[in-house]
């Protein structure tokens, strides 16, 4: 199965990664989103802590109750309704459910758009690191797993929740830049031009 990706406007990506991080400076909110395994949550953690920035993790704040239990969807809402109008935060999750109001509060929009193989490796690196415990950013008593279902979520992710993102972004956040990171060189660059945290 080819790789055929649904693609935003040229005019809304950013392709040049010095134009990226300069936006990354100036942001008081960013949205990073992108496949489970492509590294997320670990860029987020890491620009959050560079700039000073509140870290809201989907899983962690939003979608999960302890043991795996998925919070009411209305409460879901009422919850980012309400952290997105903090000042400055990066949020890391994904959503399209969500895009419409969490992108008109956005500044920045950080794809992570890592090829599905990279992602179904980082997905079974990550539970083999965190192999029975719970990650930082996913709630309490969520013990890390990796199952047919997830992996098949992953494989799919470009076909059926791509076009799905960029049919929001174009909706809810048609004037808010875009970076898609689509590998970890890009990543570690992109870290690189943001510099270490103070």
């Amino acid at each position: 199965m080819m790789d055929q990706r649904a693609e935003l406007p040229p005019r809304q990506q950013i392709a040049d990664l010095e134009q990226a991080a300069e936006h990354i400076r100036t942001a008081r909110r960013i949205l990073v989103m992108g496949c489970s395994g492509g590294g997320k949550s670990t860029l987020s953690l890491k620009i959050a802590k560079r700039f000073g920035l509140s870290y809201i993790s989907l899983d962690r704040d939003v979608f999960w109750l302890p043991g795996w239990v998925v919070r009411d969807r209305v409460e879901q809402r009422n919850i980012i309704a309400s952290r997105i109008l903090e000042e400055r935060w990066i949020m890391d999750g994904t959503n399209p459910s969500s895009l419409d109001i969490r992108l008109p509060r956005t500044d920045f929009v950080v794809w992570v758009r890592m090829p599905r193989l990279l992602c179904i490796w980082g997905a079974i690196s990550r539970w083999a690191k965190w192999i029975g415990r719970t990650r930082p950013e996913m709630a309490p008593s969520c013990i890390e797993k990796v199952d047919f279902e997830f992996l098949r979520f992953i494989w799919t992710f470009e076909e059926k929740f791509a076009p799905r993102l960029v049919a929001g972004i174009a909706a809810h956040g048609p004037d808010v830049p875009v970076l898609q990171l689509k590998s970890r060189r890009q990543m570690r660059e992109l870290l690189d031009l943001l510099g270490r945290p103070d």
